[in-house]
């Protein structure tokens, strides 16, 4: 039993809101048939539309044997279309290259029913409208009258409890129109129909009840049914409304074959554009890919780096104009050198980037801060410790490891690594023991190759460092130096394993209480050795790497790599020394000369206790022979000039 109690629905285009049923209700008997009259735009499809589940109400209420469809789900309502509605169109709606048989079975293929059941209630169902011996035949072999059965047929195999026909005379002569009415009125004597028309002498004809509709309301109804006691139903599903994998992949395989060709066709054509676009795609993504790893590789092998101050050189090369009433203009080179030179502040910035500025993580594969640190590295040479980071070799020249004379992958041993480890782990080869995890360990990186500069050895312990000072000074002295014509090779057990001992620079200062200044210690060996031995940082070489072959920017050049936890411990040993605090505490005052920065250095300051003199070397340099000093005894009788020899070298004798 169906039954509408006040159905509301309306179509809204633009602003125009137009109702197509107004409070509809109505009730309908288990067998009877019902045609609904009424003119275009009264609302008749629209009813019919919601009968069937294929459209909303907006308001009111549709029931299904006293069950409300308010809360239907999808797979209710398609349920109930399957196996509850059986639908009748104007236009037939058939699939014109299947047979006849195929296109009434169509409608249990959804079902789950099997093939041979299919089959049989298929021409069961033709036999009763009359076409069971046109079965075989495409619907376009058949006249309209003969089409409409079909789709009837179609609408009685799942045996439906209701028959919604959509004009189904709409497109038949007068005589094909009789013939479909009197069918349908044999299907309603044991189920309901519901028929939409605009012919009213076939409603009045074949219907047991006609219902009219005008402007979305109903203003006439020939027999009306009404209710005397309403139940309420259970709910319940009413059968399997899916189509099967196998029966899905049949009726696939089967439409390819009946138009093969067609469908040839659009096979290759669409082969050809997936393949083309496939092509392109590929090409574009492939050459954005390769932009974007070169762009990549090569910022991070040159990354951007904001300095404490920068230079515009375009601020050099501004073009200025000569003056009309001179002979020479000047050109103001130094003002615009020193106009271009600009102070960042690194301090705003950072803030930035570690609260305002997150989203700029999306654009970086790592931010990193530089702090003017250099880890003063120890190693042990010969049995004693001799410097070797900022090496010292070349001090006598006027030139360090770290000067600009000297690049990074050729007399730079060690360096600190990028804290971010995605940027180049995979870009190395591990070739003996493991990358550093801590503040202690270290990693030896060599070239592709696998070679190191001597420079790296001499830095490692494994060469003599006397032997690199020597060097230096024959080159100082434009001597000639031998360069050993074999090359030396070491087993990676020679490296992996060095020890070292670090130490921040403010460890090297010590408080003078006589001056009241700060004295830097590095020249006094017992002071350092003592520091090497109980207040350094152990550093430990445990594995080397090289790069990847087939990688072309090189982000880790050759040398001895610490991870950033040592220049974090570092930090931490300078701002808790002594020496640091104390400047801290007296901002305005240089502590190294307990003057105010900017004034000179106070007279009285007793500079012996700001330096080591080794009297032994300084002796050395000033021994006379005496045999062959010639002296007028009568006129410097008074000189005792033994005593003068014995006190050079003395500090007393020295003082400034």
């Amino acid at each position: 039993m169906l039954q509408l109690k006040n159905i509301s629905k309306s179509y809204k285009t633009g602003d125009l809101i137009q109702k197509a049923l107004d409070n509809v209700s109505l009730n309908f008997r288990d067998n009877e048939f019902v045609s609904i009259l009424g003119p275009s735009g009264s609302g008749k499809s629209t009813l019919l539309n919601i009968i069937g589940g294929l459209d909303k109400y907006e308001q009111g209420e549709l029931l299904i044997d006293g069950i409300s469809t308010k809360k239907y789900k999808n797979e209710d309502w398609d349920s109930y279309r399957n196996h509850t509605i059986g639908f009748v169109f104007q236009s037939y709606n058939l699939i014109s290259h299947q047979t006849v048989l195929a296109n009434v079975e169509l409608a249990l293929t959804i079902s789950g029913i099997s093939k041979a059941e299919r089959e049989k209630r298929a021409i069961d169902v033709l036999d009763k409208v009359g076409l069971k011996s046109q079965m075989h035949k495409k619907p376009n072999q058949l006249s309209g009258g003969q089409m409409q059965r079909v789709a009837i047929a179609r609408a009685l195999v799942n045996n439906p409890g209701i028959v919604l026909a959509d004009e189904p005379t709409g497109a038949l002569d007068s005589e094909t129109s009789v013939q479909v009415m009197e069918l349908l009125k044999e299907v309603a004597k044991d189920r309901l129909v519901i028929m939409v028309t605009h012919n009213p002498k076939l409603a009045n004809e074949y219907s047991t009840r006609i219902v009219e509709l005008n402007d979305g309301q109903i203003i006439s109804d020939s027999n009306p049914f009404i209710l005397e006691n309403e139940s309420n139903g259970v709910h319940k599903n009413f059968g399997k409304s899916s189509m099967s994998y196998s029966t899905s992949i049949a009726l696939s395989f089967n439409n390819l074959k009946t138009k093969f060709k067609r469908t040839l066709m659009v096979a290759i054509a669409g082969s050809i554009g997936i393949i083309g676009i496939a092509l392109i795609l590929g090409l574009s993504n492939g050459v954005n890919q390769f932009i974007k790893d070169t762009e990549e590789e090569t910022m991070v092998s040159y990354p951007i780096e904001i300095d404490s101050s920068s230079f515009s050189m375009s601020k050099i090369f501004e073009n200025s104009s000569k003056e009309d009433d001179g002979d020479i203009s000047e050109v103001k080179t130094i003002q615009k050198m020193l106009k271009a030179i600009n102070k960042n502040d690194l301090s705003s910035l950072k803030n930035y980037f570690e609260n305002d500025g997150k989203a700029i993580n999306n654009y970086a594969k790592t931010i990193e801060y530089k702090y003017d640190i250099t880890p003063i590295i120890y190693t042990l040479n010969n049995e004693k410790y001799v410097k070797v980071n900022p090496n010292e070799a070349f001090k006598s020249m006027g030139f360090s490891s770290n000067n600009f004379m000297f690049s990074r992958n050729s007399m730079r041993a060690f360096s600190k690594l990028p804290k971010n480890e995605e940027i180049y782990k995979d870009k190395y080869t591990l070739k003996f023991g493991s990358w550093p995890s801590n503040e202690n360990e270290a990693i030896v990186i060599t070239n592709s190759k696998g070679s190191l500069s001597d420079f790296i050895f001499y830095s490692l312990g494994l060469r003599d460092n006397d032997e690199l000072s020597k060097m230096a000074k024959k080159f100082e002295k434009r001597e000639e130096n031998v360069i050993e014509e074999d090359n030396i090779s070491w087993k990676y057990e020679d490296i992996v394993g060095r020890e070292f001992k670090v130490l921040s620079s403010s460890q090297l200062y010590s408080y003078d209480s006589k001056n009241k200044v700060y004295i830097e210690n590095s020249s006094d060996l017992s002071f350092v050795e003592n520091l090497l031995k109980n207040k350094s940082i152990n550093l430990k070489i445990v594995g080397i790497a090289s790069p990847n072959s087939d990688e072309n920017s090189s982000i880790l050049p050759t040398g001895i790599w610490y991870r950033d936890e040592l220049e974090t411990s570092l930090r931490k040993i300078s701002k808790e020394s002594e020496v640091v605090k104390a400047q801290k505490e007296n901002p305005n005052t240089n502590i190294l000369t307990n003057t105010p920065f900017g004034e000179k250095i106070k007279q009285n300051l007793d500079f012996a206790k700001l330096f080591s003199i080794d009297q032994k070397k300084l002796s050395e340099v000033f021994k006379i022979d005496t045999s062959k000093l010639n002296f007028n005894v009568n006129s410097m009788n008074n000189i005792d000039f033994s005593k003068i020899l014995n006190n050079i070298g003395n500090d007393d004798f020295l003082k400034i």
